[in-house]
């Protein structure tokens, strides 16, 4: 029998913090290279700087929203975040997992500890969207039961924002 490692056999801890948090500088800080690097203007002229201010930071705190992540021996490495979208249904926003620490599985442990939250919060779905020049997003959110609302067949640029949803009930049964 396989059991999941636990976080703390992981050696993680969760921090839920406000947006202004010093500890969360880092995962902004690299979303904003992120960004500008995969995508440059391809969403309009304000690029990264504009995306990661569109939403303001009280939509991302209690009690419709929070924000977390993920520290290793006080070192972030992951975190994500999530808004109300509306009355039943969280927006995931800020997935991200420090360059140096992918390929590790940590972006699943984020989805899991988000989705935790938005149930206890009483959301029953979630909804994201990603950029066409992340694959590896489309394809961890394919991997975790996420059900693409467009043609995956289609050219993902043509496309632009590639959303997602997931019933928080059926994935809790």
């Amino acid at each position: 029998m396989t059991t999941t490692p636990t976080l703390t056999s992981l050696g993680l801890s969760v921090l839920t913090l406000a947006m202004h948090d010093p500890r969360v500088k880092p995962l902004l800080d690299e979303l904003a290279v992120e960004y500008t690097t995969r995508y440059g203007d391809f969403f309009g002229s304000g690029g990264a700087a504009e995306e990661l201010r569109r939403y303001p930071a009280e939509e991302f705190a209690a009690p419709h929203g929070t924000l977390l992540i993920l520290q290793e021996n006080g070192e972030t490495v992951a975190g994500g975040a999530f808004r109300r979208y509306d009355a039943t249904t969280a927006e995931l926003k800020r997935i991200w997992t420090h360059s140096a620490h992918r390929r590790r599985g940590l972006a699943k442990v984020v989805l899991a500890e988000l989705e935790a939250e938005a149930a206890r919060r009483g959301y029953l779905k979630i909804y994201l969207t990603t950029g066409p020049r992340q694959p590896e997003a489309k394809n961890l959110y394919l991997a975790t039961g996420y059900t693409a609302l467009f043609d995956l067949d289609a050219d993902p640029e043509a496309i632009k924002h590639l959303a997602f949803t997931k019933d928080l009930a059926a994935a809790q049964d």
